[in-house]
């Protein structure tokens, strides 16, 4: 039920990965949050790939459950197969992912939602955002309802004027079998807020039965797989599954060349850029001409479900040609499709219109998160719905916004890109992205933000609690290792080594000194011993970062008064509004010399 009056101190709009973190942060600060959906069966549906993780977005979903979301706690219950990807190479690239059961992962978080008393679920379409002198004080649903609050969350996905493509067929529509949201786009261009237009795909769904298992190369999960929330040493008994991989061949690349100017994307009826790291197949053939052939993974929708999602073929080709062309792949011979791959194009936000609290820069109490800032995944997504559901929360109690910064977590390195540099395409997060990975791992997600969510009121005593027996945990090992020696060797000198990891150590471990440990705390303390060196060097590096990034720049402010600056800088840094020194120097077009005027003009204005 809304409230009587309809009266809310956040309105979340959108009940997908971003909203529903937002709307969790947003309720654990206390404030009133309505959480507005077209279908309370949507909440938390996953709309393409049925995964969570990966390289750099595993770390994200760690930051997230670290700062009390949700994401972790509902793939943990939801999973159907754990894997560490990366493995033979170092802890900083190491990338959690789990394959989920999708209708399993939407029951779960919906209960969690449904679980928190500040949270209200509307089901109405909003259509008009009322913003008067620019200034947000709510909401109007296709119903005609009025809903009323000082902040207003958008996350919008693919839905805002949905556009879905299928050969030469188009229909509207945020995702198969839903409208799209029309309404509301007209209404943030009413506010003077510029919309682009970007693209991403989704791949057919065959019928598992349909498969023919023995012409492709199975692939499990981990023996032992590997929790994403800091709160589960396991993910319990429930039951895993395989996938399968097979492959695209010549004549699968010969169908898909012939038939070529039937792809929208090709013939002139989408315009709009997709993702540069998950093209479709059309783009891979023309592409990667060079090669024979392109890998599908094979991943099922869920534990009890026939269908199968073909992860690597995301296609906008016509019905007729999708069915072709997977016909000519072994082991899909003969294939049963539930459903057709399609593409999409939708408006989003340049977030050059972002502030790094993810503010507009032009409505206040108006904020973005997930697509329709231009990125890509259910991980980013849920990163920015976090930080945008604390800071309108924090907005709402009188306080001031909270920015992680790049050497704190992925989810910072993913905001300060958004809001400094101009994307063009879908934006997805890579372990690459970030200059402190090391720092950064998906194993030390809660000591770099668990106090932080703790001081900020986000995490609960049971939590707290955790964080803080893991602690006692680390400091224990670390004694440990001390004395711990082997044939005259300390078992810091041997841990160096970088086959030896927990597993060879708890083997190694005859009197039983580690066994009383978790394994997965365990392996965090011999990342630690293993990078120390490193570690120490990549810290000195933050150290120096800190001073730039401490050096806060006002919003809104005049850099055409800095007669000292170049033309370019003041005109790079009036359209950015950097929020900080740090912030300013990884804009295109400033120079260093740039940076230290900026240094010199802010120190003096700040004594006077």
């Amino acid at each position: 039920m809304v409230n009587k009056d309809n009266q809310f101190d956040v309105i979340v709009i959108g009940g997908g990965h971003a909203g529903t973190e937002a709307a969790n942060a947003a309720a654990k600060l206390g404030v009133q949050v309505g959480l507005m959906t077209m279908s309370k069966d949507s909440i938390a549906a996953m709309s393409c790939n049925p995964a969570i993780g990966g390289q750099g977005k595993g770390q994200i979903v760690r930051e997230i459950d670290a700062m009390g979301g949700l994401m972790g706690l509902a793939i943990d219950k939801a999973g159907i197969q754990f894997k560490v990807l990366n493995r033979r190479k170092g802890p900083a690239v190491w990338g959690p992912r789990a394959q989920a059961d999708k209708w399993l992962y939407k029951a779960v978080v919906q209960e969690m939602i449904d679980a928190i008393d500040n949270i209200t679920v509307i089901e109405d379409t909003a259509k008009d955002i009322c913003a008067p002198e620019n200034k947000i004080t709510g909401v109007i649903g296709n119903s005609g309802t009025a809903y009323y609050a000082p902040i207003v969350i958008l996350t919008t996905g693919t839905f805002m004027k949905g556009l879905m493509h299928v050969g030469t067929e188009q229909r509207e529509g945020g995702r198969i079998n839903e409208p799209a949201a029309v309404s509301i786009s007209d209404s943030l261009v009413k506010l003077g807020i510029p919309l682009e237009r970007l693209k991403t795909g989704t791949p057919p769904r065959l019928s598992a039965k349909s498969l023919n298992i023995d012409a492709l190369e199975m692939q499990a999960g981990d023996a032992e797989p590997l929790p994403f929330s800091y709160l589960n040493e396991t993910i319990g008994d429930q039951r895993q599954i395989k996938c399968w991989i097979t492959y695209t061949n010549e004549k699968t690349h010969e169908i898909i060349k012939r038939k070529i100017d039937d792809s929208p994307m090709y013939s002139g009826q989408i315009d709009s850029t997709g993702p540069r790291y998950c093209p479709s197949i059309e783009t891979k053939v023309v592409r990667f001409s060079d090669k024979p052939r392109h890998m599908i993974y094979l991943e099922p929708e869920g534990l009890d479900s026939d269908s199968i999602y073909v992860n690597g073929i995301s296609t906008s080709l016509s019905k007729e040609i999708q069915e072709e062309m997977v016909h000519s792949i072994d082991g899909l011979e003969d294939a049963v499709f539930l459903k057709h791959g399609y593409a999409i194009e939708y408006d989003y936000i340049p977030p050059v219109n972002t502030r790094s609290s993810l503010e507009s820069k032009h409505i206040s109490g108006l904020y973005f998160a997930g697509q329709i800032n231009g990125t890509s995944g259910y991980e980013e997504a849920g990163g920015q719905g976090l930080i945008a559901g604390i800071n309108g929360a924090r907005n709402v109690l009188g306080l001031a916004p909270i920015m992680l910064t790049r050497a704190q977590a992925y989810i910072g390195v993913m905001i300060d890109d958004l809001v400094t540099k101009a994307h063009r395409e879908p934006y997805r997060m890579f372990t690459s992205r970030a200059e402190h990975r090391l720092m950064l791992r998906g194993d030390n997600a809660d000591e770099r933000l668990t106090p932080y969510a703790k001081e900020l009121g986000l995490i609960d005593n049971a939590r707290w609690q955790t964080y803080l027996n893991k602690q006692k945990e680390i400091e224990a090992i670390i004694n440990l290792f001390k004395t711990h020696k082997e044939n005259g060797k300390s078992i810091e000198q041997l841990l160096k080594q970088a086959a030896n990891n927990a597993d060879w150590l708890l083997a190694l471990d005859k009197e039983g000194r580690y066994s009383t440990y978790s394994k997965i705390t365990l392996q965090t303390v011999i990342n630690n011993v293993r990078y120390a060196g490193y570690i120490e060097k990549q810290q000195r590096m933050i150290d120096r970062f800190q001073k730039t990034e401490k050096l806060r720049l006002p919003n809104d402010f005049d850099y055409h008064s800095i007669s000292q600056l170049r033309y370019e800088a003041k005109e790079t840094l009036s359209l950015y509004q950097p929020s900080s020194l740090g912030q300013a120097s990884r804009l295109a077009g400033i120079n260093p010399a740039d940076i230290t005027v900026l240094m010199i003009y802010m120190e003096s204005r700040n004594k006077k």
